[in-house]
């Protein structure tokens, strides 16, 4: 889970404040290539909840995703430091559950979740654990890892993963507490 919580920009800052207290259950990933190495990222996280035991550990969540994430000119410098150049962020309500998009620029195709650029591919290296739910790419397995391969004639590279099973009544949906 931990891995899957490092793969999702929009969730860094907070796994690292909150030591995982909220999850997802999907997010997908958009990469516009302008050059090699270069381009914009669309994330999209789906069914944003809460694991609070109690209603401190709630209003941390909130405050997380409502005050800096959403907000925060902090987490716009935090990124920025990472080579990830903020553009929009936003939240919204479909049937119900809090969703999530984030947009950035970057100049090093490394920074977009660690993708690498090796003349004629881009690869992304995963846990074998990890849950590829899509991709215009091709999977490639190891005994050790999995990756997933594009060829550098695609000009958007996609995928989306699955982050954690949502509907148990033990989490808290996030979505009643957004004020839009």
């Amino acid at each position: 889970m931990i891995y899957r919580i490092v793969l999702l920009l929009f969730f860094v800052t907070l796994t690292l404040l909150l030591q995982g207290c909220l999850l997802f259950h999907s997010v997908s990933y958009e990469i516009k290539l302008d050059s090699e190495k270069s381009g914009t990222v669309t994330v999209t996280v789906d069914d944003i909840r809460s694991t609070a035991a109690n209603s401190k550990e709630l209003n941390e969540d909130k405050d997380i995703l409502f005050q800096f994430l959403e907000k925060s000119e902090d987490f716009i410098s935090q990124m920025k430091d990472e080579g990830k150049n903020i553009t929009s962020r936003e939240y919204y309500i479909i049937n119900e559950n809090l969703n999530g998009t984030i947009k950035y620029s970057f100049d090093d195709i490394t920074k977009v979740e660690a993708i690498v650029y090796d003349e004629p591919f881009y690869y992304l290296t995963l846990a074998l654990e990890d849950s590829v739910i899509s991709t215009n790419g091709e999977i490639v397995y190891s005994s050790e890892h999995k990756r997933i391969i594009w060829d550098n004639t695609m000009s958007t590279l996609e995928f989306s993963m699955f982050g954690e099973e949502t509907g148990s009544k033990k989490f808290v949906g996030m979505a009643q507490y957004y004020n839009k």
